[in-house]
């Protein structure tokens, strides 16, 4: 059993992942992750802007082992994995390793942003998971302890753009994903309707 959980940032869609793969006990991938250690390894590399051919090159040789979750929960770290995201070699290089990962037994969550179209699209269930980008840029805002909401709200703006118009696995739903807006709900609600979707999907 493979469950897709894509989405735009700071929509939910880890927390909902997480609680998913708990629920039905299953390993639990966070994709974007691995874009933010490729980021972070092309900045320590070379600085800021991240280079394509440090990013490419931190892919290619991608320990995941090596990072820590505190260093890469940054809008630094952030912006330069949605840059390297956008890169055709990079991506390339990652495919593997979440493929494989998705072949785990008993089954695997991965969350993302191209699992249920390009990583994943056979996966029995795949759900998206959206908020408006106000709603997300609040959440992200409160998550950083930041004060500057316009600040956070650009950067969401950014990134969404960033991620829907790339040439290579843009952000989009696929054609058979349970779209589910979070904006009004509270954590409690989004989990237990993720949990409903991916159920209604279950191929036994």
């Amino acid at each position: 059993m493979i469950i897709a959980v894509d989405g735009p940032a700071a929509a939910g869609k880890g927390t909902i992942a997480r609680a998913l793969a708990k629920h039905f006990g299953f390993h639990f991938l966070d994709t974007g992750s691995l874009y933010r250690m490729v980021g972070l390894s092309a900045l320590r590399a070379g600085g800021e802007p991240i280079s394509a051919r440090a990013a490419v090159a931190a892919a290619a040789s991608l320990n995941p082992l090596a990072y820590s979750d505190e260093e890469l929960r940054n809008e630094q770290v952030g912006s330069a994995a949605s840059i390297a995201a956008a890169i055709p070699e990079v991506r390339t290089a990652l495919l593997d390793f979440q493929r494989a990962f998705a072949r785990k037994e008993p089954g695997a969550v991965l969350d993302g942003r191209d699992i249920g179209t390009v990583v994943c699209p056979e996966a029995q269930a795949k759900l998206f998971i959206t908020a408006s980008p106000e709603v997300r840029a609040r959440r992200r805002q409160m998550e950083l302890g930041s004060s500057d909401y316009e600040s956070v709200l650009a950067d969401i703006r950014a990134r969404d753009d960033r991620d829907s118009k790339r040439a290579t696995a843009p952000l989009v739903a696929a054609k058979d994903a349970v779209v589910l807006d979070t904006s009004e709900m509270d954590i409690e609600a989004a989990v237990l309707a993720a949990i409903r979707a991916a159920e209604a999907r279950w191929v036994h």
